[in-house]
């Protein structure tokens, strides 16, 4: 294993996913940050805009550069910014680069089912069949040889984690119904009408149902996992809480499971996973917040299922997810700077 610093950018570094990129690489012992991009904080000191890490970097932000050929000297560049941005940066990049998309722009196989989803055309589908998924617990193998990495959605971590023991082992005999929440630090730095932390903080409401842009990405991987083809209802609800997603996940099974039987599938599934922790009951956000833990739990009447996740959107649902790829990339102990503990209270 090399133990050289790997030499990293990030495009995309003021949001909510740049800075829990920031929080975790500052302390990565195998990686120097070279730069970072923000374009409406160029200028900025890295500190200012991100209060939380003052005195613990001098980075300022910088503009995107117009000639990303002068790239060919870094190792990895993480791309944390709004989908339809990625695609215009990626296929510029030096073949030599290494590069992981947090954003949407090259999670889907079908470019319909993207412009359908994302309300936008894609622009580099021709690049498309290079990246390799990153759900890191499902696609471990491909990810270590990867060059380009689509990121999971958080919702859809939560969900594909929370089924894919199920679905792999031929278990499904039905509809599976997702009912997932999530803070509001999901919905981006930027307030907006019906996203802002003050419009939910002391509220409870569904969007997106039926439509979520993650519903085609959850099917097209569990098609990768196991022999899908049963109806998934996916419905997402906005809790009025700043970070976490919990989804309940029902599912009617092919035979009656107890809940230990159910531990010992999961548990073989995930014996590889360090940061898939099997709980008793119910997780808790609480437990995952600030953490790259997903805790799952379950319940079971007969052949009646429900699968408990808990993730935090922000870790495992994007950036440490992120990094966790990006040190399978280059042979790296997966869980390198990610032993992130969450509080208690």
């Amino acid at each position: 294993m090399s133990q050289k610093r790997l030499r990293v950018g990030i495009f995309g570094g003021s949001g909510y996913g740049g800075s829990e990129l920031l929080r975790i690489l500052l302390f990565h012992p195998n990686v120097e940050l070279v730069f970072v991009t923000a374009n409406e904080q160029a200028g900025k000191a890295v500190s200012e805009v991100h209060r939380n890490l003052n005195g613990l970097t001098k980075l300022n932000f910088t503009s995107a550069p117009e000639d990303l050929s002068t790239f060919n000297d870094l190792d990895c560049i993480f791309l944390a910014l709004p989908h339809g941005q990625a695609m215009d940066v990626v296929p510029n990049l030096p073949s030599s680069v290494k590069a992981i998309d947090l954003s949407g722009d090259f999670r889907l196989r079908s470019e319909d089912e993207f412009e359908k989803h994302y309300k936008q055309l894609h622009t580099a589908m021709g690049i498309q069949s290079e990246f390799v998924y990153g759900l890191t617990e499902t696609n471990r193998e491909a990810i270590k040889s990867a060059r380009l990495i689509a990121n999971p959605g958080c919702f859809a971590t939560a969900t594909i984690l929370a089924l894919a023991p199920v679905v792999a082992n031929d278990l499904v005999a039905g509809r599976v119904i997702v009912d997932a929440k999530t803070g509001s630090s999901g919905s981006g730095a930027k307030p907006a009408a019906n996203t802002h932390h003050p419009q939910r903080m002391n509220s409870f409401y569904a969007y997106k149902p039926f439509t979520h842009q993650h519903v085609p990405e959850i099917e097209q991987e569990l098609r990768s996992v196991g022999d899908w083809t049963t109806e998934l209802v996916f419905m997402t609800h906005s809790l009025p809480v700043a970070r976490g997603i919990f989804a309940s996940v029902y599912v009617e099974a092919k035979q009656a499971f107890t809940e230990s039987q159910l531990h010992k599938l999961f548990s073989d599934f995930y014996r590889e996973s360090f940061f898939v922790r099997l709980v008793n009951g119910s997780p808790d956000i609480n437990w995952v917040k600030t953490t790259n833990f997903c805790d799952i739990g379950f319940a079971t009447r007969g052949n009646q299922l429900v699968v408990f996740s808990a993730i935090d959107n922000l870790v495992k649902g994007a950036a440490g997810q992120a990094i966790q790829n990006m040190n399978l990339m280059f042979g790296l102990e997966e869980t390198t700077g990610l032993m992130l503990v969450g509080t208690n209270p």
